[in-house]
C-alpha cells in the first residue's frame, strides 16, 4: 500500500502509519485466522522465459452464492509477472464450460502457456482438460496439497490472492462477483516487492493511466 500511496500523496510518518492501519484492519485479521494454508515443502521452478508462458490455477471455493449462481474465483496466475484474472464460476460447470472460460479469457489473451501448474482439481485430472492441452501443446503439472511444487514466490502470490478476494467476499457478500473486475485491477496495478513493480507494469511495460482526485477543486 505504501509503495502505491508514496508516488500521489505525502504526510509525516507516513510509511509507519499505514503499516499501524494496515495491520488494525479486522477483515484482513479474520481471513488469515481463518482461511490461510500451511505451507508446504516448496520447491525451485525454473524462471520462465517470457509473459503468461507458465501460469498456476487454483479455485476458491465455498463463496456466498451470487445472484447468477457463482460461488467459485478461478484464479489464474502468470509466474513471470504475477498478473492474475480472477474469473467467477459455479463449483458445478462443467469442464467444457472452463474449457470455453479458459480459450476466451486466456489463451485469446495471452496465447498458449508452455505449462500449467494446478491442484489435482478432479477437473484438471479429466481425460478431456488432458487431451486438450495436449492437443495445444502445453505442460501439465499437478501439485498435492498447499502447492508443494510452487516456488516460494508464487506460493506467497497465491496465498495473497485468496487473502484479497476472501476479503473481498467478506466485505461485499453475495454481490462480490459486481465487485470482481475492479479487485482484479487493483491487485493487477498494486506495487510487488518480488518483481519490483505492478504486475500491469510488468506485463505491458508502463503504468497505468489512473485519474485522481488529488488537488480537484468541485
Amino acid at each position: 500500500m505504501y509503495h502505491d500511496l508514496r508516488t500521489t500523496y505525502w504526510w509525516p510518518n507516513m510509511k509507519s502509519e499505514i503499516v499501524t492501519y494496515v495491520s488494525k484492519c479486522l477483515t484482513c485479521s479474520k481471513v488469515k485466522v481463518e482461511y490461510q494454508k500451511p505451507s508446504g515443502l516448496l520447491q525451485q521452478l525454473e524462471i520462465p522465459a517470457w509473459k503468461w508462458e507458465q501460469i498456476f490455477m487454483d479455485f476458491i471455493t465455498k463463496l456466498p452464492k451470487t445472484t447468477s449462481g457463482c460461488d467459485t474465483i478461478w484464479v489464474i496466475v502468470d509466474r513471470l509477472t504475477k498478473s492474475a484474472h480472477f474469473l467467477p464460476i459455479k463449483e458445478t460447470d462443467k469442464l467444457e464450460k472452463l474449457t470455453r472460460i479458459y480459450m476466451k479469457e486466456i489463451v485469446s489473451r495471452h496465447g498458449v502457456p508452455v505449462s500449467i501448474i494446478s491442484d489435482r482439481d478432479s477437473r484438471f485430472t479429466a481425460h478431456f482438460w488432458k487431451s486438450l492441452h495436449k492437443a495445444l501443446g502445453t505442460r501439465l503439472d499437478m501439485s498435492t496439497a498447499y502447492h508443494p511444487q510452487t516456488d516460494g514466490q508464487s506460493e506467497r502470490t497465491i496465498q495473497n490472492l485468496e487473502d484479497m478476494l476472501r476479503a473481498c467476499v467478506i466485505d461485499f457478500g453475495n454481490s462480490w462477483e459486481t465487485h470482481l473486475p475492479l479487485v482484479e485491477f487493483s491487485y493487477n496495478n498494486s506495487y510487488h516487492t518480488s518483481i519490483g513493480a505492478a504486475p500491469f507494469e510488468a506485463l505491458y511495460g508502463r503504468k497505468v493511466q489512473i485519474t485522481t482526485l488529488l488537488g480537484r477543486s468541485w
